[in-house]
């Protein structure tokens, strides 16, 4: 094979299988391939042998070289195709994987708050969340991301995976109460810790969304963030919610319920080397994974690939055009 490529004279045309080209003598070992005589008397003529041909020829040309040199032509093409001649295209230069990153996103009781507006109508928390993580997820091209949900608990829903539809899947899934009506903040971190520490260091990312306080789960939320700051995990933290009012004949009504714990989620962001964001509806939730996008970009690009185009359509074609003048051609003609 590499002596073939070495006198290639197409640097842009390659064989898939070179080897079928071991084929192009076979039909001449066929013809000297000693055959067995049929039993049975033969048929004896008195005539000599040229004469013979002479009356069968009627005086015409022997054309037959001709016939033969098209079954050759042909057979030659049929070789090519089978070795699968094809062309490489330009260079293209994917994404490499960037980042490792896992999304953990509060599914308590307060994500059903409907103080959030998606288009023209007004939607609760998680469901706006959910519409933004999912438009985020599709620019993470060349990243592997898992996804995480805690209320009382914390769950994994998907490890880290290159297979972002599979995320977008579980995320659509994840409804209010999945893992309880609760916060654990501190053991959401700790779990996404432990996802991310088979992975390259430098790499390992959370953003964490809630919109309350921590008050469940056996971890303090900054004892866990010293984890991961042990850890090389760098945490971005997202305060979501409106002000926790909701709307009746158009006019606001306070409701009662805890507000989110800044503090506490600036502090694990700073501790760790994150961001901390503040969002108060979705379209500040839309520019802060807009900024998220650009604090972790994808890292570099891959490895460059050529595409490759099938190209034995051509010689097949040939040698089904040669195998058909060949039948066609008269062995003897005037």
């Amino acid at each position: 094979m590499n002596l073939l490529a070495a006198y290639w004279p197409w640097p842009d045309l390659q064989l898939a299988w070179p080897m079928a080209l071991l084929a192009l003598p076979l039909p001449l070992l066929m013809h000297f391939w000693p055959r067995r005589a049929l039993p049975g008397a033969a048929l004896r003529v008195p005539y000599a042998a040229a004469e013979l041909q002479a009356l069968a020829g009627g005086g015409r040309v022997d054309a037959s070289w001709l016939r033969t040199a098209l079954l050759w032509l042909g057979w030659a093409a049929l070789c090519v195709a089978m070795a699968r001649p094809q062309q490489l295209g330009e260079a293209i230069t994917p994404p490499q994987q960037g980042r490792q990153m896992m999304l953990a996103m509060d599914v308590s009781g307060s994500m059903s708050e409907p103080d959030m507006v998606l288009g023209p109508q007004a939607v609760e928390r998680l469901t706006a969340a959910k519409a933004v993580l999912a438009d985020f997820l599709d620019r993470r091209a060349g990243d592997r991301v898992g996804l995480l949900v805690f209320g009382d608990r914390a769950y994994t829903l998907t490890p880290i995976t290159a297979d972002l539809a599979s995320v977008r899947d579980q995320l659509r899934d994840s409804v209010v109460g999945l893992a309880g009506r609760e916060t654990a903040i501190g053991d959401a971190i700790a779990l996404a810790v432990k996802r991310l520490r088979a992975q390259p260091e430098g790499q390992r990312v959370l953003i964490l969304l809630t919109d309350g306080v921590s008050n469940a789960g056996v971890l303090e939320p900054l004892r866990a963030a010293e984890l991961a700051k042990a850890e090389g995990v760098r945490v971005h933290t997202v305060a979501f919610g409106g002000d926790g009012s909701v709307r009746l004949f158009g006019l606001p009504i306070a409701a009662d319920r805890d507000p989110v714990d800044e503090a506490t989620l600036r502090r694990i962001a700073e501790q760790t080397g994150g961001r901390f964001f503040r969002a108060r509806d979705t379209d500040e939730l839309v520019g802060i994974y807009a900024e998220l996008d650009r604090l972790e970009p994808v890292a570099g690009k891959g490895p460059s690939t050529r595409p490759r185009d099938e190209r034995y359509a051509w010689p097949l074609a040939l040698a089904l055009l040669l195998g058909a003048l060949a039948w066609l051609w008269p062995e003897r003609r005037r």
